[in-house]
């Protein structure tokens, strides 16, 4: 039996520290089209600190109960989604976040391995628990994003910044979450890849096995990718382009957010370019900082569907489907 799934709080920790792109360290050792590259990706700057993942996360966590009003005991659930690089192997960087918080009776696990767009795994885990078990009611989604590397600079992809994200999924709450659809293909799982083993940390390098694969071969796939699964998701809820009162992605670079608009015919909000330019690529918390913000600018006002599209070079596409309010309308469910 389907039920209302929503997003009571959507929270986010940043770093006070900022660094300009500009004055990024490896710039200076980057061959000068690769320099060139980064610098025109349309990121001003990133924030940065020493905090780990798990910090982040947890202060993300920590604002996103204080919102809702919820003690930590009162979580039903806390999913964790994955470190691009974990502290250490063999230990639990799930339960050592539901440690941090004292979430000690909620149900907890990580998700991903789809790099950006693993907010959606996320997402469908938490609607499944809500789904079948009656007695859940909150299920709390946490992540801290920090580069797998030394390097900021992802080549020819983006800039990673730092930044914790906490989502509060219940029944109830001011943001519904209407469908969620979701495509791989694992012919590219290591077309980024960063070799570690047997090498100091300071050494770390994430390259790409294929840039013009990437740039060209990849992007014909997503585009064909992600006008089918806008094309399935418009269909399977009865509405039409119009519908579509915000449009929303994640934040790679200035050309990926126009690919975006030129695939689907449509314009992205505003907030998406700002943000980019401010705190660069935040890994999966990207759509849902940006959803946040196109509701205190006004893009997505009460009563209006939001569309967030989500791509990741593993590969992986996934699109979300929300709605500002209680319009009446029904979650669909595979």
């Amino acid at each position: 039996m389907a039920v209302s799934v929503a997003l009571r709080a959507v929270a986010h920790y940043l770093p006070q520290r900022t660094v300009k792109v500009a004055e990024l360290p490896e710039l200076a050792e980057l061959p000068a089209t690769e320099a060139e590259t980064c610098l025109g990706l349309g990121i001003d700057e990133i924030r940065a600190d020493d905090l780990s993942a798990t910090e982040l996360a947890a202060g993300a966590a920590s604002r996103a109960l204080a919102e809702a009003g919820l003690s930590p005991d009162e979580l039903d659930a806390l999913i964790v989604i994955d470190a691009r690089s974990p502290e250490t192997l063999m230990s639990s960087e799930a339960t050592r976040l539901q440690a941090r918080l004292g979430a000690r009776r909620a149900v907890t696990f990580s998700v991903g391995g789809l790099g950006c767009a693993s907010i959606s795994p996320a997402l469908l885990a938490a609607r499944g628990l809500l789904a079948a078990d009656d007695s859940v009611d909150n299920v709390l989604i946490a992540h801290g994003s920090k580069p797998a590397t030394p390097r900021r600079y992802r080549h020819p992809v983006t800039v990673s910044g730092d930044g914790g994200q906490a989502v509060l999924v219940s029944r109830h709450g001011p943001l519904r979450l209407l469908d969620v659809v979701q495509r791989t293909n694992g012919a590219y799982w290591d077309l980024f890849a960063v070799d570690y083993r047997d090498r100091p940390s300071a050494e770390w390098r994430e390259e790409c096995a294929d840039v013009h694969g990437y740039s060209f071969k990849l992007a014909i796939e997503t585009r064909n990718q992600l006008r089918e699964l806008h094309r399935t998701l418009l269909d399977r809820n009865g509405m039409r382009p119009a519908d579509v009162g915000c449009h929303l992605s994640q934040n790679l670079s200035l050309g990926s957010l126009r690919f975006t608009e030129e695939t689907l015919g449509v314009e992205l909000s505003g907030v998406c370019a700002d943000n980019l330019r401010r705190y660069g690529h935040l890994g999966p918390s990207d759509v849902l900082l940006n959803l946040m913000s196109a509701i205190e600018s006004g893009d997505l006002a009460e009563g209006q569907r939001g569309l967030l599209y989500n791509v990741s070079p593993v590969a992986a596409w996934s699109l979300l489907l929300v709605e500002h309010g209680d319009g009446g309308g029904t979650s669909h469910y595979l």
